[in-house]
């Protein structure tokens, strides 16, 4: 589809689907690594995932810092960094660079969104426009400005949106809806490569998705739809399975399990210390656990456990067995934010009081005060029902 875009000065966005974020992200940093080294033009990776970000620039930077030393060659740790930041970039930055000059077209050609599904609703664009930037009236969402801002090239340009079901977590995502009908209706001039697979109602685009197959520049290419996850290599239906577990549906769930609980070990404890110590005797070699938990999660500090602490995700990710601050050491706890697009190989996660069975559908809750209060905003159990999504997800 690239090269299709610079032989013929196309402008195609294309949406690629499936399995949990890992592989997305893997197959993104694959396109855009590849198109950097064999031509001129730049392409860059991009997502709102902060955490994300932060651990996959430190991670390219150290190895590049190594690998040079292997070859004898002298480079310092932030001559190393500033092509890794040139090629990983936060979106709002690149969105920012859009705003400084309503001319000017981005330096790149190809870029990758990735989770694009949360990209920011145009109410939240313009609130944080307003109250950020000073500006009024900005009258956009964020996939809507986006592709303008690659739409000022006067010849060819490419957008990849890779896209989770299931994964919006905070207020204000847009979904991908939001960038099928940007294009649809602001954009016509564009191609949309789509997978029918994009129908599903996980991915809450079943409108938007008939509206899009429906336009005459439209193609549908089955190989769009990613089917088997990276993440959990020994057992692909791990995602199904949370999937029915969070949707209730048990006899779905029970079935699941059983094809690969002798491969990928689920176990259940009201004990923390016995959890840990389960996780750690489970590792081998340079297998990596960490502790996890909702950022609602309010009423685990009786067991040390204060998710208003935030992880610094490179020493989390990152760190040594050594260091007091890693994953390793099952102290500092990472929620659904600090964790999303990452993984480990073993997870302990910590179930609090925030989502509950009740008899045959969860009860939704927020902690204020003293107590615990429901939540009976749909996008709220929307967001906290995803988030545990996220969190039994992370283990490799």
């Amino acid at each position: 589809l690239i090269r299709r875009a610079q032989a013929n000065n196309e402008k195609i966005i294309c949406f690629v689907t499936g399995v949990p974020g890992a592989g997305k992200t893997l197959v993104g940093l694959n396109i855009a690594t590849s198109h950097r080294e064999q031509s001129s033009t730049h392409a860059v990776f991009l997502s709102g995932n902060g955490p994300l970000v932060a651990v996959l620039r430190e991670a390219l930077t150290r190895d590049d810092v190594e690998r040079r030393k292997r070859e004898k060659l002298k480079i310092t740790k932030a001559q190393a960094s500033k092509p890794v930041k040139a090629f990983i970039q936060n979106v709002h930055h690149f969105r920012d660079e859009g705003l400084r000059d309503g001319e000017k077209p981005p330096s790149d050609r190809i870029v990758i969104f990735d989770e694009a599904q949360r990209a920011w609703t145009r109410r939240k664009a313009e609130q944080w426009m307003k109250s950020r930037k000073g500006i009024a009236n900005f009258q956009r969402s964020e996939p809507e400005f986006l592709i303008e801002y690659m739409d000022r090239h006067p010849d060819w340009a490419v957008i990849v949106c890779l896209v989770g079901g299931g994964q919006e977590i905070g207020s204000g995502e847009a979904g991908i809806g939001a960038w099928i009908d940007a294009c649809l209706n602001r954009f016509p001039h564009w191609h949309l490569a789509i997978s029918e697979r994009r129908m599903e109602a996980e991915y809450g685009a079943g409108e938007p998705v008939r509206r899009a197959v429906a336009h005459p520049r439209t193609q549908v290419f089955d190989d769009l739809h990613l089917t088997v996850s990276i993440r959990s290599f020994r057992a692909e239906k791990v995602s199904a399975f949370v999937k029915a577990l969070l949707d209730c549906e048990e006899a779905e769930a029970r079935s699941l399990l059983a094809t690969f609980a002798s491969r990928y070990p689920i176990v259940i404890t009201r004990n923390l210390d016995a959890a840990k110590r389960w996780v750690r005797e489970q590792m081998r070699g340079t297998e990596r656990c960490g502790l996890l938990a909702s950022s609602k999660a309010m009423r685990l500090k009786p067991h040390a456990i204060d998710v208003r602490v935030e992880a610094d995700p490179i020493h989390y990710f990152l760190g040594d067995p050594e260091d007091v601050r890693s994953s390793f050491y099952l102290e500092d706890c990472a929620t659904e934010f600090q964790v999303q697009g990452l993984e480990l190989d073993w997870t302990c996660v910590t179930w609090d009081a925030d989502l509950r069975r009740d008899r045959e559908e969860w009860s939704f809750h927020d902690f204020r005060g003293s107590r615990w209060q429901s939540i009976h905003s749909e996008e709220n159990r929307r967001n906290l029902k995803n988030a545990y999504w996220a969190l039994l997800t992370r283990a490799r």
